[in-house]
This record gives structure tokens, sequence and C-alpha cells, in this order.
């Protein structure tokens, strides 16, 4: 029953007050009636007049279940109409007048917040692609058994864009098992339910971005939409398909430049395991080359050149060749993950071997349907290999090029192969190996200056610093240990297609810093972007609309003016339906400049020197990271930044117990 402070009924007629004591979590507080009620509507003056339950100490005090410390600041405020922050942070005095219902203070209080914000976004924020309208018109179902081709361009008819309905999603921390099992046992009828209620409801939810030179796509539920970006730095929208009547599932583009235009290849894959392909030129003139099926789930949608190459872990091959335009398939060993290198394809398989497909031999045996797939090496063990990454040095006068393959198992190691260019035809010997995850390597990365891995455990990270010489990976020391750090994620159960967009990386070319980026929960409005050699951060990005990004893709857009510098982009895609750019390039300027730290970029192909070891000492000396001692939020996000991320969505994380993890093939 509703207890009124007093015997005297509560009134707002002048000079009807009395004392009333608080019992604000153990601490007692005496003020007056009018003191808490001064303004209308608040939590006070239902407490006062009797139309909210109340609960007494021993004393007759009121109890109130909240922060003594902070209340303390909003009496003051009551009795004064002044703020003092009294050490307080802005957000939390701001949570308690939001209870208290205390409009002027939250006024006051977001004003403060204003001081901080824009919505023209930070110094590194370099513009917008707008959210599109929605399409109209279905393409039809074309699903064939053989490819399928037509001339005829799409329409590209559009209505009103839709409202975007927020969405709650139930969280996992990536890659553990036995949370997998818990939330699959748990909840898989729910998500199921909810990934379809989310297609429908959220259309223009951004789902994936990919680039190429100076192409951008963005992937929606069921359709797409390629951008060209001009010697300006703007976006025009050069073609947006029809609605789809099945769900996108993965995107490609390549794009080729001639003199004075340019052109591009654009690959779709949808939910019922086919794959459209179209061409499309810098006036948005639109052909269809076909519609495309192996037969098989798809899992991998890429481009070697203009060759459109799908993958199915099952262990199925699909290219489609660009000067014949025929497209073949074929069985091969399961697959688990892939790199490419100029014109070679490097398939990984869970039976422990590396595969190589040359795509330049196509037109030699496209009639006997064999794609020359040949076994370069296999892992000693046997283990599955879980994820690749070649790297061809430069061609010189002295020698061709040397092919060096990092690669991760199912059982941690990560092993380094290396290929002399005069034993060309003869398997590559085993250079190093590292014993160090204690679960699945999902990505592994080897460029000019570092070899990084990453873990299926929450994102454990290892680096190496690479020395070499004339390009080539020294004998002697050949990898010095960098650092070790995590980039934790909390992945939406019901977006497995999504994760391989969207994984924290390496992103960059293997000549230039790379870079993690940090996506603490699928729908967060920040990201972080740290060094993927260190882990150090970068910068944060929060996105300037308040809407949750829900898809990035890292590129280095190409100079199209004479003497411009390649800089380096990160898009964002957000749940209205726009595509956010920010220049990290800028953001590595300012890094190294802050931190008075070169990028440590070493020589391809540095001046011979007479002592090779001193060479090494000098690459070494060059960059102060040898052999990091990061503190443990260093880089990403700290406690207390990631419980605000997970209070500003709502979201309840259910931890159980955290083992090893499988592998994530194709991430």
């Amino acid at each position: 029953m509703a207890q009124p402070c007093s015997s005297t009924s509560f009134s707002n007629e002048p000079g009807s007050d009395y004392i009333v004591n608080l019992n604000v979590g153990g601490r007692i507080f005496a003020t007056s009636c009018n003191t808490l009620s001064w303004i209308p509507d608040s939590f006070f003056t239902s407490l006062l007049s009797g139309r909210m339950n109340s609960v007494r100490d021993v004393s007759g005090a009121i109890f109130i279940d909240r922060d003594p410390d902070v209340f303390r600041v909003i009496l003051n405020y009551l009795r004064t109409k002044q703020v003092d922050l009294g050490g307080l942070k802005v957000s939390t005095l701001k949570h308690e007048a939001l209870f208290f219902g205390l409009t002027p203070l939250i006024r006051r209080l977001t004003l403060c917040e204003e001081l901080s914000s824009t919505s023209c976004g930070s110094v590194y924020f370099c513009g917008m692609i707008p959210p599109p309208d929605m399409p109209v018109e279905a393409l039809p179902n074309e699903k064939s058994r053989s490819p399928m081709y037509s001339n005829s361009s799409d329409s590209n008819d559009s209505k009103n864009k839709t409202n975007v309905s927020p969405r709650h999603r139930v969280h996992s921390k990536k890659q553990s098992s036995d949370m997998s099992r818990y939330i699959k046992n748990e909840l898989s009828e729910l998500a199921k339910s909810k990934s379809l209620l989310d297609r429908d409801t959220e259309p223009l939810k951004v789902r994936m971005i990919r680039a190429h030179i100076c192409s951008i796509v963005v992937a929606y539920s069921y359709f797409v939409c390629v951008y060209r970006v001009t010697e300006w730095n703007t976006y025009v929208l050069l073609w947006k398909s029809p609605r789809t009547r099945t769900y996108v599932t993965h995107i490609a583009v390549n794009t080729k430049i001639s003199a004075t235009v340019a052109e591009r290849f654009v690959a779709v894959a949808f939910q019922d395991d086919t794959i459209g392909l179209w061409h499309i030129d810098d006036e948005g003139k639109t052909e269809k080359k076909g519609l495309f099926s192996m037969n098989a789930s798809i899992d991998n949608l890429f481009f070697v050149g203009t060759q459109m190459v799908a993958l199915s872990k099952s262990g199925k091959v699909g290219i489609w060749h660009s000067a014949t335009q025929n497209w073949q398939a074929q069985d091969v060993q399961p697959i688990s993950c892939y790199d490419t290198a100029g014109s070679s394809l490097i398939l990984g398989c869970a039976n422990g071997s590396m595969n190589h497909i040359d795509m330049q031999k196509f037109p030699l045996r496209m009639k006997d349907n064999d794609l020359l797939v040949t076994e370069l090496f296999r892992d000693p063990n046997g283990d599955t290999i879980t994820s690749l990454s070649v790297f061809l040095t430069p061609k010189t006068s002295a020698c061709g090029n040397w092919i060096e393959i990092a690669y991760g198992t199912s059982n941690g190691v990560v092993n380094l192969i290396l290929q002399h260019p005069e034993t060309a035809g003869h398997q590559p010997v085993l250079f190093q190996s590292y014993n160090i995850h204690n679960s699945p390597v999902v990505r592994v990365s080897l460029n000019t200056a570092h070899l990084i891995s990453v873990c299926s455990e929450y994102n454990h990270v290892r680096s190496w610093n690479v020395t070499r010489f004339r390009g080539m990976i020294n004998t002697q020391p050949g990898t010095v240990p960098l650092a070790s750090f995590k980039v934790l994620t909390l992945d939406s159960t019901d977006e497995t297609t999504d994760k391989q967009y969207n994984h924290p990386g390496p992103y960059g070319d293997q000549d230039s810093e790379q870079v993690l980026v940090q996506r603490l929960i699928p729908n967060a409005q920040k990201l972080f972007v740290r060094l993927a050699s260190t882990g150090e951060r970068i910068c944060t990005v929060d996105s300037v609309e308040d809407s949750p990004i829900t898809a990035f893709c890292v590129h280095e857009l190409d100079g199209q003016k004479l003497g411009s510098r390649l800089r380096k982009h990160l898009f964002c895609g957000n749940g209205n339906g726009s595509v956010q750019v920010w220049d990290l390039t800028s953001a590595l300027d300012q890094f190294h400049l802050k931190n008075g730290s070169n990028p440590g970029h070493q020589q391809v192909n540095p001046p011979a020197a007479a002592n090779q070891a001193e060479l090494i000492k000098s690459q070494l000396a060059q960059s102060p990271r040898s052999l990091v001692n990061l503190s443990n939020y260093s880089g990403g996000p700290t406690p207390q930044e990631l419980l605000d991320v997970i209070d500003d969505n709502d979201i309840c994380c259910s931890t159980p117990s955290l083992s090893r993890c499988p592998s994530a093939a194709f991430q």
C-alpha cells in the first residue's frame, strides 16, 4: 500500500512544507518537501503524493535504492538549481537524472554531452554515401542447372526508403565451442525467427561491403548497389540491382581501368546457391553475364584478376574465365581456407594438403574441364590448414620471385614455408614453426615487415618482426617475437554469413601498415582501430548518425590525380543504409606523430651490405617496437569502455565456461 511522506497530505499550496528523511543506499539525507517537488511530474512528486509505493527503514525514513554519492549531487541541484559535478561523469549523473525524471537537469547534462560530439564526425570523417531508395522490381528466379546468359540491362526503379526498426540480439564470445553449443541449444529456434524477421524489418541494413580500386559494392538483404569513386572523392551510384527473391550471401568486385574509362565485374551469390555476374561501365550501362551454380553451398566468392572464383567447403571450385566466358566447376579436397597471389590460387585443405591452381593456364585446358590442381605442400603432421597468407617477393635482376607462405593449423601451429626461384617445381621447404596457440589459427598475415597470427580463442593475436635481405626473409634470425594481445568481439548467433565480411582483420596491403578493426558487438556505434603488429590503438570511430555500424571494409583508394598518395579508408555500413567513410591514413600519420615513431616500413630491396649482420641490426633498430611490452588495455577497449558499449546497447551477456575452439574456416 502507498505510504505518504507524512500524516499531512501532500499539497502544492505555498507554505505547505515539512521535513523529509530519505535513506539512499544506507545514507540518511534530510531535506524539505518543497525542495524535492519543485520539478513537476518527477519521481519525487509521485513518491510524496502517495502515487508510488515506498519502503521505510526502522527510523521511518523513506528508502531509495540508489547510489548515495550521486544522489548528493542530485539533491544539491534541487536545493540550489546549480549543477556541481563533484568529480562524477556527465553520463553517470544523466543516468540518475533520467531515473528521477528531472527534466531541467537532463537538458543541461545533454548540452554538456553535445560539447564533445558532433553530427559531422571526428577529424578523420571524410564522407558519406547516403542510403539508397528501395528497389521495386524483383529479379526473376533464374536458378538453373546450367549457366544462363542475358544481355539485357536491369531496371533501377525505386521507391521511398522504409523505416529501420531497432533490434536487440543475443551475443556470444567469438569462436568459443562451449558457448556456441550453449546458445545453439537454448536459442536456435529464436535465432532463426529473428534472422528472418531482421531481413524483412531492416531491408536497408548494410550487410557487406567490398571494394576494388575505384569501385565500391554495398550489399543489403535483397539488393546491391555499385558506386564509383571519382577523382574528387565523391561517390556516384552506377547501378542498383532490382530486389532479389532470395537473400544475398556473398559479393565480389573486380575493376579494370583503361586509359579513359573503368569497367568492373560484380558478382553476387544468393541463398539458393546461385551466382549472378554483371559487367558495369563508368556510365552505369549494365550487361548480365549469366547465372551460375556449383550444385553446392557457396562459402567464398572473389576474383583472381578478371576470373571469378567460387569455393565450397565441401570441396568444389567454380571458376568463370573472362577471356573465354566459360564456367566450370570441379571437385577437390574439402577446402578450409584460401589465399591468392598474382595469378595463383592457393587452397588449404582439411586433410593437411595445400593445393595450387594457376589461373593463366585455364584457356589451355578448358575443354578438358581440368583446373590443373596440383599439390604444393602437405603439413608434416597432417593437421587441417585453417588459414593462409602468400607473399611473393619482387623480381630482381639477380633472381625471380621467392614464394613465402605462412599458414596456421587446427592445432594452433603457425608454419612458415619458402620456395626459391631456382627450385620452382619442387615443394616449398619448412622454414620456421611456432607452436604458440592453444586454439585453431583462423587468420594469418605475412607482409614485408611482420608475421601476424590470430587464433579463435577471443581473437588472440601474436606478431613477429620479419627481417629481410634484398626483399627475402633472412635465414637468421628470420623473425623476432613482437607482441601478444587479444581483440575481443561478441558475435550475434544469427549472422554467420556476415561474420566473414566483418572480422577484426588484419586488413591492408602486404607492403603497407596493416590494421585491426575491433567491433565489440554487431550493433555497436563505435569501432576501435588498432595496429595489427602491436595492438596499439590508432583511433576510435563513432557513428555520426547514432546508427549502429553493421558492416565495414578497409580499402586503399588509388590516387587518380597525378602524384596523389594512396590513402587507406575505412568504409562503415550502418543500420539506416548509409555508408560512412573514414580516413585511416591521417589517423596513422597522427598516431606516429604523437608517438614519435616511424611507420617502420622496410625496404623491399635495400642496397647490399658488406656485413649482413649489420643490416639485421639496423632493421631492428629502426623499429622501437622490438619485443613490445603492452599493457592489457593499451590498444583495445578498457573494461569501462566495454561496459559502456554493452550498457548503451542493453545487452545481457551469458558466459559459459571457456574452452578450446573449433576451426572457423573461411573467416
